[in-house]
């Protein structure tokens, strides 16, 4: 409750997407005093990953945001002579042009209910040193956290028994045995057997073969607690500055990952298997003899491309694809290369951004697997609350639903000293972290935002079949028509714990040129096809059947400036929500970056102490001899990482 709340902090951190989650775990690390609040009922903001009926609570939560018509103004009496205020919004207007459509059969059983709908409970206040209060928000207590390290990233310095299995989840197939850990954000417990049954589709227990394949709208909501479905649609490079800050912090300790196992190109309205590391390279039935040879030597100079300026000098004026008809490559090869190592377009990228993103492509492939990429179990809205669950171990306390309703600035410093929430109550900080959702149109007024196009499917099969049904893939379908972009698609298996057995989740991401179902609608009719009961009965369709879709357009505000807003106080940082790239970087970067301004002195996310070495009050050892004491020095024994898998510099016929 509000009385509970303590009146003054040292950071307040409006908004629990990555960034914010990031900084508000480095701070509270830092020994700072944290209030993280949001406004929304669960963790991640934009970030967030919801079971399925979950995300049909969201899209109606959105929909009911979006007709607020008054904000209320009964904190304006709060405000002194002397200050002047910052007022937030209270409609998130960052989701816009939602379209859904259902192809599976929509005959619903009476009994069918949406299992893990967005529960309302009151608004929590949530501290790493009450036990119950940790519980209620998906947090674990100092000692739960300290005691159970599931670390499933090594860091560098701790051997392995298997050198070639560097993430001991690459073989852990869906068994649930997660399931019982939450039943959404809001940690409602699972509470019967049939809901908590294993992870395999009703239909799949008929004794009739031709109708195995049948899977209804009736299952998807059943199964709704098997779906982890993400908003934003992202990958972990393996050597990317977010896999080194979770090995740093030991804030792997609360995640698991999995291996994307295929990279994949559309051509000629086919979808291929594209070889990346070097063994698939030597073991691919698409290219000759040649062409192995001719990409080995090109890869080869990737690595290493800055050494040998006059091979790429004459051409950085030109495009990265242009580049390529330079380098005795084939149309085959150049398409792979641009499309699916560099992951561009023709246009997009010079010849030296195509170069380093081939450079980073191969630099990543090895470490934990055959191709660079990781990917979190139960989805990406994992990832901020792992960095929540750090925070609060450091004694950060943690509000959801738990709204502000203006920042409360100092007329003659000009620095924002409190904020007042829903509750009325007055909160004094040093720092304040918003995150630009929260800003009103008045403070946004100048700003220009980019579009993120979002499209989120259920199919019922891979879009490229292999003797495994286990394969994660990411594909990248290039841009028909000039001027439009090309469509990042990534195919998650039940194995990710996100989709019930016998479906496949798929999401699609591009960079807007007009509403998501615009802009990505055409790419889903070449890679799929609506699901039909006459099409069960008949042969089986060389397409995935589509079973249920969902579009939206996201806000883009990576690339805003911070002058782009209104007179914003100094010790008021803005955090942008997600970007349209792949990777995490620039959630790490911005992250990091506030910090610095926060805290310039402080080590930015360390690893935390072993329980042994944390030091009681009175005790006589020194607080240097914890700090040593907290950094393990690497061990000669360690084995060495899985890095040549890939690794062209040592090519092999």
């Amino acid at each position: 409750m509000a009385e509970n709340l303590p009146s003054e902090f040292d950071v307040i951190v409006i908004g629990t997407g990555l960034p914010e989650s990031i900084i508000a775990a480095a701070c509270s690390r830092s020994g700072q005093r944290v209030l993280h609040v949001d406004s929304r009922s669960y963790y991640g903001g934009n970030w967030a990953s919801f079971s399925f009926s979950g995300l049909l609570s969201w899209l109606k939560e959105h929909q009911e945001n979006s007709n607020i018509l008054s904000e209320c103004s009964a904190w304006q009496e709060k405000i002194l002579e002397n200050e002047e205020a910052i007022a937030l919004s209270r409609r998130d207007k960052t989701i816009q042009h939602v379209e859904v459509f259902c192809y599976a059969s929509q005959d619903l059983d009476e009994d069918v209910e949406e299992a893990g709908a967005l529960q309302k409970n009151h608004a929590s206040v949530t501290s790493a040193k009450s036990t119950e209060a940790a519980d209620s928000a998906c947090l674990p207590t100092e000692d739960e956290s300290l005691s159970t390290a599931s670390c499933e990233i090594p860091t560098e310095q701790t051997p392995r028994s298997d050198p070639k299995n560097a993430l001991e989840v690459n073989d852990v197939e869906a068994t649930g045995e997660k399931e019982n850990r939450r039943d959404d954000k809001t940690c409602v417990p699972s509470t019967s057997e049939e809901e908590t049954s294993e992870n395999v589709p009703i239909a799949e227990d008929t004794a009739e073969q031709p109708k195995k394949n049948r899977i209804t709208y009736s299952q998807i909501i059943k199964e709704g607690r098997r779906f982890n479905i993400d908003l934003v649609s992202k990958l972990l490079y393996s050597r990317g500055l977010l896999i080194d800050l979770l090995i740093k912090s030991n804030v792997s300790r609360y995640a698991e990952f999995k291996n994307i196992t295929r990279i994949l190109a559309f051509r000629e309205g086919r979808v291929e298997q594209v070889p990346c590391s070097r063994a698939d390279v030597f073991n691919s039935k698409q290219l000759t003899m040649v062409e192995k040879r001719m990409l080995m030597k090109f890869l080869t100079f990737c690595m290493d491309y800055e050494e040998y300026p006059d091979e790429y000098k004459a051409y950085e004026e030109i495009s990265f694809s242009e580049y390529l008809k330079t380098q005795k490559l084939t149309p085959n090869l150049q398409y792979f290369v641009l499309h699916s190592i560099a992951m561009t377009s023709e246009t997009a990228s010079s010849t030296i951004d195509g170069l380093k993103a081939t450079q980073n492509f191969l630099h990543c492939l090895g470490r934990y697997g055959n191709t660079p990429f990781l990917f979190p179990l139960y989805g990406q809205g994992e990832l901020p609350q792992c960095f929540c669950r750090m925070c609060a171990v450091f004694g950060g306390i943690y509000c959801l639903r738990h709204s502000v309703q203006c920042l409360v600035v100092d007329k003659e410093s000009g620095k924002c000293k409190a904020i007042i929430d829903h509750f009325g109550q007055r909160i004094i900080a040093k720092h304040f972290i918003v995150e630009d959702s929260y800003f009103s149109e008045n403070t946004c007024s100048r700003v220009q935002y980019r579009q993120i196009s979002r499209a989120v499917l259920v199919t019922d099969k891979s879009v490229l079949k292999s003797n495994s049904d286990q394969q994660i893939s990411i594909l990248t379908v290039p841009a028909d028509e000039p001027g439009a972009f090309a469509v990042r698609v990534i195919e998650l298996c039940s194995s990710t714990m996100t989709c019930m057995k016998g479906t496949y989740l798929v999401h699609l991401t591009c960079t807007s040129s007009k509403t998501a179902r615009e802009d990505l609608e055409p790419v889903v009719q070449k890679l799929f096809t609506p699901y039909t009961e006459t099409e069960i009965e008949n042969e089986e369709v060389e397409k995935p059947r589509l079973l249920w879709a969902l579009y939206f357009n996201m806000r883009d505000s990576s690339d805003v400036s911070r002058n782009s807003y209104n007179d914003l106080p100094s010790n008021v940082y803005v955090c942008s929500g997600p970007d349209c790239g792949l990777g995490n970087d620039n959630a790490v970067k911005q992250a990091e970056a506030l910090f610095q301004q926060i805290c310039p002195k402080e080590d930015f996310c360390p690893p935390p102490p072993n329980p042994e070495d944390i030091i009681l009050e009175g005790d006589s050892l020194q607080p240097e001899a914890l700090e040593s004491s907290a950094i393990p020095e690497a061990s000669s024994e360690t084995p060495k990482e899985s890095a040549n898998l890939g690794n062209p510099e040592e090519p092999s016929e």
